[in-house]
């Protein structure tokens, strides 16, 4: 199976079902060689997995460098990918001695973000730009200010941002057009799905983003937990309906049932675990099944 292309936003832009993750590719978990990096980009490629993931703070600031290597290395294309990134978030690194961490939105840092971005990466351009956190000092009119800067310099064609509430995103949003906000959710963080975070996707008929759409790995590694073993029970209780034999499929189904419609990262370097995600697709979730799940989750029926 080959993943097809789908809108991101009303606006257009293109991405592919699935995102690869690329946070642990590097120093930061499987300390993949640059050969390494470039056979998987290949494998995800084949699939249709055309959009990768990427922050300038991703391996103490190496992840870009090393993905950007790997790229070059591989020979596909720019036009048939798409890179997202984030900035916005200063954190101390022998690459970067910054006295503390923190926040910065200002004009002059994600000016230099993005240049220091397309450099490590070796391209023209970012597909998307993401705010990777919210700053309490952030200025609505300056971003917006210098994301209209950035798309007439053709350094970036689209921009959103990372794990912000609704109302961060609505300020935002009144200023520029926001293509995506990513953000955490599993049947391990439900957050989104009750605080606005996905209500607002519908609203404004952009689609989210999902990070660690396993939990983090816990809906498969942590076996002493109770929470777990209460989900892992009720989906292989629905294993034989669906007929597929892993769980992290239908654990991808579920959250592809919300009609916002997300997009998950898939944050490993696995080929199995990516392909299998691929396969999850096309699952079309029975809704009783679906608050099966969510009861599970929750550790109570619905009201």
């Amino acid at each position: 199976m080959v993943l097809q292309p789908t809108s991101l936003h009303r606006d257009g832009m293109q991405v592919s079902p699935i995102i690869a993750g690329t946070w642990k590719w590097g120093a930061w978990g499987h300390r993949l060689s640059i050969s390494d990096q470039a056979d998987l980009i290949q494998h995800c490629f084949e699939l249709g997995i055309t959009t990768f993931d990427l922050a300038d703070i991703y391996g103490d600031h190496t992840t870009e460098e090393e993905f950007g290597a790997a790229l070059q290395q591989r020979g596909i294309p720019r036009g048939q990918l798409q890179l997202v990134t984030k900035c916005g978030i200063k954190m101390p690194s022998p690459r970067r001695p910054y006295a503390q961490k923190s926040y910065d939105t200002s004009a002059a840092h994600i000016t230099w973000s993005v240049d220091q971005s397309l450099r490590a990466l070796q391209t023209d351009y970012l597909d998307l730009l993401l705010i990777h956190r919210p700053s309490p000092l952030m200025d609505p009119v300056e971003i917006s200010e210098t994301f209209t800067r950035l798309r007439e310099q053709g350094k970036v064609r689209h921009f959103g941002v990372s794990n912000f509430t609704p109302s961060q995103f609505r300020l935002l949003h009144q200023y520029h057009h926001l293509a995506t906000n990513q953000v955490e959710a599993s049947l391990l963080h439900l957050d989104p799905f009750l605080d606005g975070t996905f209500d607002q996707a519908l609203a404004l008929q952009l689609r989210p983003m999902v990070w660690s759409p396993f939990g983090s790995g816990k809906l498969f590694t942590a076996s002493d937990s109770s929470h777990v073993a209460r989900i892992a029970d009720t989906a292989r209780a629905l294993q034989g309906h669906y007929d597929i034999e892993r769980l992290d499929q239908l654990y991808l189904a579920w959250l592809l049932r919300h009609p916002s419609r997300p997009v998950p990262l898939i944050g490993t370097a696995r080929v199995e675990r990516i392909r299998s995600a691929v396969e999850a697709c096309p699952l079309s979730m029975d809704r009783e099944d679906w608050f099966k799940l969510w009861v599970a989750a929750t550790g109570a029926d619905v009201p």
